[in-house]
């Protein structure tokens, strides 16, 4: 057992934390201060549901269902929500109306966890303070955590990654069921992010235990002695992740991707020519406001080099790290043995095995784990595995930084030599690739500040050096300085991570945007007992779609990678409507559709004309009530309210209407559509009137009077996690009209209550899929 104690016992902790702190929120001050914003999905897929958690939390509601998105949508189920984050639950317990600034401080924070864990990390393992410092900044400010920002989950689930390494080679090292406890904590964190990165995190703990029993002699001394500690660590963990992951799993098979195939989830692998952007940090344009984007896979790209097959955003492949990084990797890792002592090759290893995967299609590596590693074929974008690359770089170049400064690392003139022919010929390869995409032009400057920095670490290190023999402090305090002022300019904020809050101010509880308040006043004006409106947005801005949740009202559609099947394949709902579409379904051809009044779709705000988008209208169909500098809005006079009593039933086919189309011709407002023959049908057809007693998140209570019974029809996405009494005794919920809800009621005054229970629901549908897989 290695003994760490007496190596931390001279580690300056306080100086180590308060360098790292100056520099970190020096570089993050644009963000913190409130001059820019992190943008795109920051701000439309994170940020809305973070308020909608707070204000229902406010209200004294339940955050686990939301009417706000895609005719309604199971949060508690959803990554996106943040309902199982600790950090954004703690402050939406205490702040009912938090704004995007806070947000951002909230990312920022989480940011700062992950270079803190670095740290402890390397005081743990006695390694040098100013290598513990660069290492931090470089984890918690380059790579992808600095260039895709704007994904919160992923972030999340990067960050606790070291903390949860350090508290299991505690556990392991020390047999310790309370390091063991909070290592299954920290690497629950990790597992309720629900994406890939968490994915890859915990595939590269699973090998930190691996690699410790099977490290050396003693092999199975080491095992039976971590018992304890993996078994207090996995019950931890257990009791954190189980209801949220499992509920997650039951989404996603109802959703619209239950699993991706291969050649789908490859688009999004890391380009090769990528890794140039490890020593220049925007050498494609990525970053510059001011340049066109020309590395894979855009068009110039496309156009001059060739096809990629690619579908990845241009900060994707922005994996710069710093240049201290990749002067230490450059520089010192060509040192024989150096990335392969005891100390950090489990870390050299996670980096390589990160890169195999990001790389994706272009190794076989990615197959062979699509295949045959659990999990990896619910995801899209391997690239996505950088978050974890960029960490272990940090990490594998802060412990050369420490060989170097406690002098255990022999520095050759050779390896200067090499280092610099190795720059040399990844400027040459730039420069080539630069002139066959018509820009060599616009690269010529970014290649010269990154040799500048490139050189200038260099001198940053030398002098850390020296200042080393008599104060580690001082040597820690000079590679800040120098990491400060490269990421200030080299991961300032860019089109990808920081955008003007001006452009954000719809976002804000008291927001006076001009669409909004037509949206608000329309629907304030239409209200009714029976009738709760919902707004169709299409084109207005990339941050509109999931805004309902902050301001509480219905879109029919949202911002979300995963949907309900049964709504996208009624609807044909894209990730996103922030750019202009039609309708795309035979159930939705025309927005002059039975579908689209069942939604009860009242005002529709769209960037273009509705007959541009729709030239199957009529100019009176969708009458023009505003028209605001974002917006066209226009008025549905046929939307049905949001309960209905039906009197009459008819059979249908809903497989065959979702594929074909095709809807009768009943009056809807009288007639409900079933698959099947229901339990009791209605003995009359007289008709009578539903009004909404009161509507909450999770709970909705309908007052019905229906003289001859009927069916009380709600016009929201069927799901079945929802549970429904007539008169406080349960009742089936039939699915209506293809995907709606709808309860059977005897003659007379009843009360319908539909109440939204995820954990018995979620109990029912998988013990019934177990029982299933049993026969």
């Amino acid at each position: 057992m290695l003994d760490r104690s007496s190596k931390a016992a001279g580690f300056p902790l306080a100086a180590a934390f308060g360098i790292y702190t100056a520099a970190f929120l020096a570089v993050a001050s644009p963000w913190l201060l409130g001059f820019v914003e992190v943008p795109w999905d920051s701000v439309s897929t994170f940020y809305p549901p973070f308020a909608f958690l707070a204000r229902s939390i406010a209200t004294g509601q339940s955050p686990f269902w939301t009417p706000n998105i895609f005719a309604g949508w199971p949060q508690i189920a959803d990554p996106q929500a943040l309902i199982f984050s600790p950090l954004h639950l703690f402050v939406a317990l205490i702040d009912p109306s938090p704004t995007p600034r806070l947000f951002d401080a909230l990312t920022f924070v989480l940011l700062y966890i992950g270079g803190a864990g670095v740290i402890l990390l390397f005081r743990d393992r006695g390694w040098h303070v100013a290598g513990a410092v660069a290492a931090a900044l470089a984890f918690s400010l380059g790579g992808s955590a600095a260039s895709r920002i704007q994904h919160i989950g992923q972030l999340q689930s990067l960050v606790f990654l070291p903390l949860a390494i350090l508290m299991l080679s505690r556990a392991l090292e020390r047999t310790s069921w309370m390091a063991g406890a909070a290592a299954g904590l920290f690497a629950s964190f990790i597992v309720l992010g629900r994406d890939q990165v968490a994915l890859v995190g915990t595939d590269v703990l699973i090998g930190f235990v691996l690699w410790h029993w099977l490290d050396g002699p003693g092999r199975g001394a080491r095992f039976v002695a971590s018992l304890k500690p993996l078994i207090a660590g996995v019950a931890v963990g257990a009791c954190v992740i189980t209801v949220p992951v499992v509920l997650t799993v039951l989404l996603a098979q109802a959703s619209n991707r239950p699993d991706i195939s291969f050649a789908h989830a490859v688009q999004g692998s890391l380009h090769p020519a990528s890794l140039l952007m490890l020593a220049f940090a925007d050498v494609f344009g990525a970053s510059d406001f001011h340049r066109e984007f020309w590395g894979p896979p855009s068009i110039p790209w496309h156009d001059m080099i060739g096809q990629t097959g690619l579908y990845d955003s241009q900060n994707t492949g922005q994996i710069y790290t710093g240049a201290l990084v990749a002067v230490a990797l450059l520089g010192f890792a060509m040192t024989r043995g150096v990335l392969w002592t005891r100390d950090v090759r489990f870390f050299t290893t996670t980096a390589l095995m990160a890169l195999l995967y990001a790389l994706g299609k272009y190794t076989p590596v990615f197959y062979l784990l699509y295949e045959y590693l659990p999990g990896v074929s619910l995801y899209r974008r391997p690239a996505d595995a950088t978050f974890v690359l960029c960490g272990m770089l940090a990490i594998v170049s802060g412990y050369l930084i420490h060989r170097l400064l406690t002098g255990t690392l022999p520095v050759r003139r050779w390896q200067f030599v090499v280092a610099a022919l190795a720059v040399g010929v990844m400027v040459v390869i730039s420069v080539v690739l630069a002139r066959w995409a018509g820009t060599l032009e616009s690269a010529a400057l970014p290649l010269l500040w990154g040799c500048g920095f490139l050189l200038a670490a260099v001198g940053a290190l030398a002098l850390a050096q020296r200042l080393a023999l008599r104060s580690a402090a001082a040597a820690a305090f000079v590679l800040a300085i120098f990491c400060a002022a490269d990421f200030a300019w080299n991961n300032a904020p860019n089109e990808s991570t920081g955008l003007p809050a001006s452009l954000y101010g719809a976002l804000r509880s008291d927001s006076n945007d001009e669409t909004l308040a037509l949206l608000k006043s329309k629907l304030k004006a239409a209200a009714a007992p029976d009738r709760r409106d919902r707004v169709e947005m299409v084109g207005v801005a990339y941050h509109f779609p999931n805004i309902g949740l902050i301001h509480d009202f219905d879109h029919l559609y949202g911002h979300n990678p995963l949907r309900l099947a049964l709504f996208e394949d009624a609807t044909g709902a894209p990730d996103t409507v922030a750019a202009v579409r039609g309708p795309l379904t035979p159930l939705l051809p025309s927005y002059r559709s039975p579908l689209e009044d069942l939604f009860g779709v009242r005002f529709l705000a769209f960037g273009q004309p509705i007959e541009k988008i729709d030239p199957s209208v009529k100019a009176d169909d969708f009458p023009l009530v505003g028209r605001t500098k974002d917006a066209y809005v226009y008025e549905n006079p046929r939307a049905f309210p949001r309960v209905l009593l039906a009197t009459q039933w008819r059979k249908a086919d809903f497989t065959e209407m979702l594929k074909k189309g095709g809807w009768p011709e009943v009056d809807y407002r009288r007639t409900v559509l079933l698959e099947n023959a229901p339990p009791l049908a209605p003995p009359g057809d007289v008709p009578g009137h539903v009004r909404i007693a009161r509507y909450e998140n999770t709970s909705i209570e309908v007052e019905a009077d229906a003289p001859s019974g009927g069916f009380v029809v709600l016009n929201e996405v069927w799901h079945p996690w929802w549970r429904a009494t007539v008169d406080g005794k349960p009742a089936d919920i039939l699915k209506a009209n293809v995907l709606f809800r709808a309860v059977v009621v005897p003659p007379g005054q009843h009360t319908v209550r539909f109440t939204f229970e995820p954990l018995a629901g979620g109990w029912a549908e998988l013990r019934g899929k177990l029982d299933a897989a049993m026969k």
